[in-house]
């Protein structure tokens, strides 16, 4: 029987585990499944294999989307490049790394961009943030990373003035603030400087509508949750999967 799921921590509830529950019923793959593997450490990761030999693919999420890495066999040249794994694919004892995050932000962002939307700031440093810089990059867009502790390159909270807002219109949430349950924490910016110029893109999917978003649409931004990128980058899973080649 084809198993499938999702590692990471504390991942009592996941998109992912009910999306493709939901697609094995619509295909009626009655003999697949689809369940959450969660560790409280990454040196638990082999013994899922063990332990599960019918593992075909899995999701990676918060906070194993880098730690994996040094546990997979290789990495396709798009997770190199970003440096973080959000997909892994098993064929008998080779783990494949993949990224597919870049794809589903790319795609869902690109139809929301404005010719003004050339700067964009990205609130966090984790595995996401990376497939978001490489989205941008891709798309021209120049990015700056914000972080609690910042290191070279980077700027922090404190940093974020009127000039810098107003020359950053795209802002995007790469944090975990803001998800259900803790729905009213928020990133640590100066919202009153946010315009109808901005465009406020928060990764978090649940809640539907953050205080990040709120706090932008209330000044009249155009703002974007993450549940398109994940429904996109999810079906990118499932095509490498089910693809031959490696």
């Amino acid at each position: 029987m084809p198993l499938f799921g999702l590692i990471g921590k504390n991942i009592s509830y996941s998109f992912s585990q009910v999306y493709f529950r939901e697609k094995f019923e619509k295909l009626q793959l009655t003999d697949h499944s689809y369940v959450n593997f969660d560790l409280q450490d990454i040196t638990k990761f082999p013994s899922i294999f063990t332990k599960h030999p019918d593992l075909r693919g899995c999701n990676v999420t918060i906070p194993y989307k880098e730690a994996v890495i040094p546990y997979l066999s290789g990495l396709s040249n798009k997770a190199k490049e970003i440096g973080a794994v959000n997909v892994i694919k098993v064929e008998k004892d080779r783990l494949t790394g993949y990224n597919t995050d870049y794809y589903g932000f790319q795609a869902s962002l690109q139809p929301l961009l404005r010719k003004e939307h050339g700067k964009a700031l990205i609130l966090g440093t984790g595995g996401a943030s990376k497939a978001v810089a490489f989205s941008l990059k891709e798309l021209g867009i120049d990015h700056t990373f914000v972080s609690r502790k910042p290191e070279e390159g980077q700027i922090s909270y404190e940093d974020l003035d009127e000039k810098t807002m107003k020359n950053n219109p795209v802002i995007i949430n790469c944090t975990p603030l803001g998800t259900y349950p803790d729905i009213e924490s928020k990133p640590a910016i100066p919202y009153d400087y946010i315009t109808p110029k901005h465009l406020l893109y928060d990764l978090i999917y649940n809640p539907a509508e953050t205080s990040f978003l709120k706090e932008g649409k209330e000044r009249g931004a155009t703002t974007s949750n993450g549940l398109r990128m994940l429904q996109l980058q999810a079906e990118k899973a499932w095509e490498i999967w089910n693809s031959s080649d490696r």
